[in-house]
């Protein structure tokens, strides 16, 4: 199998990219990223020289690059990570969404549509809304959509284009909808990363509202090994709800991260709530357990543990990415990559 992973010097692309090498050692991986703020090669360095992997620079908006690399590389399936994807961001500045969630996804579609090749496409729980903090209803399949944020809104319009793809084209495609996911690489930005850092700085830790807005929480491995189920076994034209099993108060997620890290409440500093804050994800993913043999194998215990200590023991990594520093770097210049600069 040959794929080609859209943003995958991300955080969930890079994690993919180290689970599929892995496993499947035989695979041909191209990794294919801009390197926005949230792209790192720094996350790859352990698979920068593996034989089977390439890296390629590129917007996915540029449908030339796109198709020479899909032909050149003779590529079968698209995983599609690249997205913009902080709520925050989102808020201030929503043109880039649109551009690279909307508009690349369907740069990608017209190049797939094109070679007939397989489409899957990674996704979000924060389409479908909110649901209430007293309710025990979950998001499913079946879910109608009402997103509330840039951010979800365009991710939602990218999930209907890829379904009309299929509907109208015959497009072999397959979408995962995902809760909350943490791990290793994660950009320091997002609240678990960002908590961990600033404790481990001494810094309190910045808690939106009341604290009561809830998120059901899945490790980035959990995540990727529901990925590879659903690009080996899925039915074309469906899509999969990915969850934790792991729904987590952002109080509780805090007093957790506090007590792993020996520190009290007293380091908690509470700010302004962000605009729109949808209260409470849960996602039902019966259906990739009945369909796929999926389910999450790493207990949120467990998770946030070897997290803490994955951050603890990697300071370098996040350091550089707080002073920019992994920015400056310059991608090695190749004969492999200098082919496919259109």
């Amino acid at each position: 199998m040959k794929l080609l992973i859209t943003g995958g010097a991300g955080f969930i692309g890079s994690n993919f990219i180290h689970y599929i090498l892995r496993k499947y050692p035989h695979y041909d991986v191209i990794n294919f990223d801009k390197l926005t703020y949230a792209g790192n090669l720094d996350n790859l360095k352990e698979v920068e020289n593996h034989p089977n992997y390439t890296f390629i620079k590129g917007d996915i908006c540029n449908t030339e690059l796109v198709e020479h690399i899909i032909r050149e590389k003779k590529v079968n399936i698209i995983v599609h990570f690249a997205a913009e994807s902080h709520v925050d961001r989102s808020v201030l500045a929503p043109e880039d969404f649109i551009q690279t969630n909307i508009l690349g996804t369907y740069s990608l579609l017209e190049v797939a549509r094109k070679y007939n090749i397989r489409f899957h496409h990674i996704s979000t729980d924060e389409v479908f809304g909110d649901l209430h903090l007293e309710d025990h209803d979950r998001f499913d399949e079946k879910t109608a959509y009402k997103p509330s944020s840039p951010y979800s809104a365009a991710k939602a319009s990218s999930d209907h284009l890829v379904r009309a793809y299929h509907h109208t084209f015959g497009l072999p495609i397959t979408i995962s909808n995902c809760s909350n996911n943490y791990g290793p690489y994660q950009f320091p930005e997002k609240v678990i990363p960002l908590f961990i850092t600033n404790l481990i700085q001494g810094k309190k830790v910045p808690l939106y509202g009341d604290g009561k807005n809830v998120r059901d929480w899945i490790h980035v491995d959990d995540h990727n090994a529901g990925v590879d189920a659903i690009i080996h076994n899925g039915k074309i034209g469906q899509t999969y709800c990915l969850g934790g099993d792991s729904e987590k108060s952002n109080y509780e997620l805090t007093m957790t991260i506090l007590e792993k890290m020996g520190m009290t409440k007293e380091m908690i500093e509470y700010v302004k709530d962000r605009p729109g804050h949808d209260r409470r994800y849960a996602i039902n993913a019966n259906k990739a357990k009945a369909e796929l043999g999926w389910k999450p194998q790493i207990s949120f215990e467990k998770g946030i543990s070897q997290t803490i200590d994955w951050y603890k023991n990697n300071e370098n990594w996040w350091k550089r990415v707080q002073s920019g520093e992994y920015q400056k770097q310059e991608v090695e210049k190749t004969e492999k990559k200098d082919e496919f600069i259109i």
